[in-house]
């Protein structure tokens, strides 16, 4: 009997094997020779599931993007439930921090999105994902903010758009220099930066 195979699975599977080439030796490399070899397949295999390389491009975004996202929403979920009963404050550094890379796994991540994201300079169809994601990340701390004005943990007269836009670019320059330049910039210290600027919000300066 021929095996069954799940299509989805297949292309995650492929996609994983494009982050493994990208980890090892940069985007330049992951060619679909490089690919089918570090997934164990066929470069037709490869073409089963995938028109062309910019299609496994993007779904190799669009999958780091996924894993990053789930863990995000586990927090987000928790935190922005009407009846949770947690410490708030602790709760939403801890949502933020999943932006940043803070052990193995997060710094990895973190470098294969900078990857992904200076690609889009030249290429031009990882764009709307690199844009799309920003968006997301915006619009949840947007809301993280505007509940906690609700709740009275931030002043009233906060600009929650304009504050995401700071915490945003806060996140980003510590991912940059902790995937960059970990020995200076370890867990610690991103945490305690991330955790002044909450202060900081926390008494409207």
């Amino acid at each position: 009997m021929p095996k069954i195979v799940d299509p989805e699975a297949r292309r995650r599977a492929v996609a994983q094997a494009v982050l493994t080439v990208v980890a090892r030796h940069g985007l330049e490399h992951a060619s679909l020779r490089n690919v089918a070899e570090e997934a164990g397949l066929a470069i037709g295999s490869i073409r089963h599931y995938f028109a062309d390389h910019d299609e496994l491009m993007t779904f190799t975004m669009r999958e780091l993007s996924r894993r990053i996202g789930e863990r995000i929403r586990t927090h987000a979920e928790r935190l922005l439930a009407p009846d949770a009963d947690i410490d708030r404050r602790a709760a939403t550094e801890e949502l933020l921090a999943e932006f940043l890379p803070l052990d193995d796994t997060r710094r990895e991540e973190a470098v294969l999105w900078i990857t992904f994201t200076a690609a889009t300079h030249t290429r031009a169809e990882l764009r709307p994902h690199a844009a799309e994601m920003q968006q997301d990340m915006h619009a949840l701390i947007v809301r993280v903010l505007s509940e906690a004005q609700r709740m009275g943990g931030l002043p009233a007269g906060l600009d929650a758009d304009l504050e995401a836009h700071r915490l945003a670019a806060l996140l980003d320059g510590l991912t940059l220099q902790a995937a960059l330049l970990p020995d200076r910039m370890p867990p610690e210290q991103q945490r305690q930066v991330l955790r002044r600027h909450l202060d900081a919000l926390t008494s409207g300066r």
